[in-house]
């Protein structure tokens, strides 16, 4: 991850170096080399995507990028756009999201939560299906990716009985995904009240840069608001596809999206192909995306 960009731009090791101080543990040595079992950790996995996307956040403005006028993440995402925006610590940041990782991992017990992508189904026949499979138990759409793509979460059986439910109702394809915590639904409640306690000692200030949230698909600035939104998100639904609307709407032409890969990108062009997306993770796509703003 990032390594080729590592050897062309030194605030990535920079950046990492400070995670790596914050956890106690050399975090680009493990991204880079493994194993695979301690990289795949929830608790390690949320830190090592937090520090690259603000590693290339931070390029993007070394190598002269413009100031956005909105900033969104999607699920640990929006731990990254807040930092972005000046509200949350970037240190502060990488030791939360490693906490949030714990309590996620132990909110459910192994085996007892899973997730599902759903695909080819309307946001509404999904809901309505989890609603039919929870029989007492949890289950409901939790990711609204992409008009046809939607990722449902709960308990390990309601799960099931939800596949089968959208299946019934015509989904392409229904299929388990392969994690252990079951985000973004209510089985994280607990998770979110230990988290609450964490983030009253957490010092929050006004967005530089509105943030649209998951939770509302809204642009917020206040500090207070954008906190509570926050926790909120553990085990709330993520609003993406209203999220990029959101952005549209607000005449929002181009985009850049700082992290490993192009998922954010291949999601928003099924939202609205107008929204032009450009990944950044090396030189060259990092020169096409500047490119693309000095045309714009």
């Amino acid at each position: 991850m990032l390594s080729a960009a590592a050897e062309a731009w030194p605030i990535i090791n920079r950046t990492f170096a400070e995670a790596s101080n914050a956890l106690g543990y050399d975090l680009w040595h493990l991204c880079q080399n493994g194993p695979a079992e301690e990289l795949n950790k929830t608790t390690v996995t949320q830190p090592a995507l937090l520090t690259a996307s603000v590693a290339l956040w931070r390029q993007w403005f070394v190598a002269g990028g413009v100031k956005p006028d909105f900033l969104a993440g999607h699920s640990l995402g929006e731990y990254s756009a807040l930092v972005a925006s000046e509200s949350l610590d970037f240190i502060e940041a990488v030791k939360l999201v490693r906490l949030r990782g714990e309590l996620m991992q132990d909110a459910v017990p192994a085996g007892e939560g899973r997730m599902a992508a759903i695909l080819g189904l309307e946001d509404n026949d999904v809901v309505a299906a989890c609603e039919s499979a929870a029989q007492g138990e949890v289950v409901s759409a939790v990711n609204f990716n992409a008009p046809g793509q939607v990722v449902i979460a709960g308990s390990a059986a309601a799960v099931e009985r939800a596949i089968e439910a959208c299946k019934e109702k015509g989904a392409r394809k229904a299929m388990p995904l392969p994690v252990s915590v079951p985000s973004h639904c209510a089985l994280m409640k607990g998770a979110s009240e230990e988290l609450a306690k964490a983030l009253e000692d957490v010092r929050f200030n006004d967005a530089v840069i509105p943030v649209i949230q998951n939770v509302n698909a809204a642009a917020e600035t206040e500090s207070a608001t954008l906190k509570a939104n926050l926790l909120k998100q553990l085990y709330s639904p993520v609003l993406w596809t209203d999220s990029v609307r959101t952005l549209v709407s607000n005449g929002v032409e181009v985009a850049v999206e700082c992290g490993t890969g192009k998922v954010l990108a291949g999601l928003v062009k099924r939202i609205d192909r107008a929204l032009a997306v450009h990944s950044i993770e090396d030189p060259d796509s990092l020169a096409k995306a500047l490119g693309a703003f000095r045309q714009s």
